[in-house]
């Protein structure tokens, strides 16, 4: 009797460290659900867009390259803000958020990098452009050069605003060096960027205009007269810089050594542009 007894006491004993083994184990086991899960290395990165402040000029050539881009960066938006890039540079003065800042002119660029806006060692000179004379393509005008602009029967010359515009300053620059700014200026039509120059031409609104020559060469609507006399202006230069301000800066420049790849120089030369 006394050893059914004792044998029922081991049975039960044997039970409750059972179960108290395996309520231990619960917490553990918890603990170990709660842990936050490994990161894949396959995981999509994070999607960026990236806010492009270009000139206008550069306005069909960054459309195609936008398209290549995104087959490279599929995470990675590019949207523009066109325009004259004194414009833009102002927008950027005041604060506007830009991650990329593309000029048509080295002036604007180096008021940005003097006044701290600029992240330093990211400007690159990328392309050069020409000046060219259009008038429109059904308008049969008996010049040829910059100085017959001087003639009593041209009566508008549509020109960038020299305030704002880069190309408006290199025209400036080529009629002064010409000794003819006196007569011509008087016929200026000044417009807010190089596209509404080029519009005026198309339109007739104007008997020429001054634009670079992409610009002429996206147009079956004018046609060139001749180019800037050499040495009558500064060097029509495109440099890009990444902005201070940027939160994406390690985008911005993988964007930026892409428009030096194979692929972007290929489209800039189709539009007309030159590399540096």
């Amino acid at each position: 009797m006394k050893l059914k007894r004792f044998l029922g006491f081991m049975l039960v004993g044997v039970l409750v460290l059972t179960s108290l083994a395996g309520c231990s184990k619960k917490p553990q086991d918890k603990s170990q659900d709660d842990e936050s899960p490994v990161m894949s290395a396959d995981q999509p990165k994070e999607e960026v867009e990236l806010l492009v402040s270009a000139a206008a000029s550069l306005t069909d050539v960054l459309g195609e390259l936008e398209k290549v881009y995104k087959t490279i960066e599929p995470e990675t938006t590019l949207k523009f803000t066109f325009g004259s890039s004194g414009a833009l540079q102002a927008q950027i003065e005041e604060g506007a958020p830009v991650d990329i800042f593309m000029s048509a002119a080295q002036k604007q660029m180096k008021a940005l990098e003097e006044g701290g806006h600029i992240l330093e060692g990211t400007i690159k000179t990328l392309l050069v452009n020409k000046v060219v004379l259009i008038t429109p393509k059904d308008r049969n005008l008996e010049i040829t050069s910059f100085e017959d602009l001087t003639k009593h029967e041209i009566k508008k010359i549509a020109i960038g605003d020299p305030g704002n515009v880069p190309v408006g300053q290199y025209s400036e620059e080529i009629f002064n060096n010409l000794n003819i700014m006196d007569k011509v200026n008087p016929k200026f039509v000044l417009g807010s960027d190089v596209r509404t120059v080029l519009t005026w031409v198309e339109s007739g609104e104007v008997d020429c205009g001054i634009v670079y020559a992409t610009d002429a060469y996206t147009s079956e609507k004018v046609k060139i007269i001749t180019e800037a006399p050499e040495g009558s202006h500064k060097e029509v230069s495109y440099p890009v810089g990444i902005v201070k301000e940027s939160k994406h800066i390690d985008e911005a420049q993988s964007f930026l050594d892409f428009l030096s790849s194979d692929e972007a120089v290929q489209l800039f030369e189709k539009y007309g542009f030159s590399m540096k």
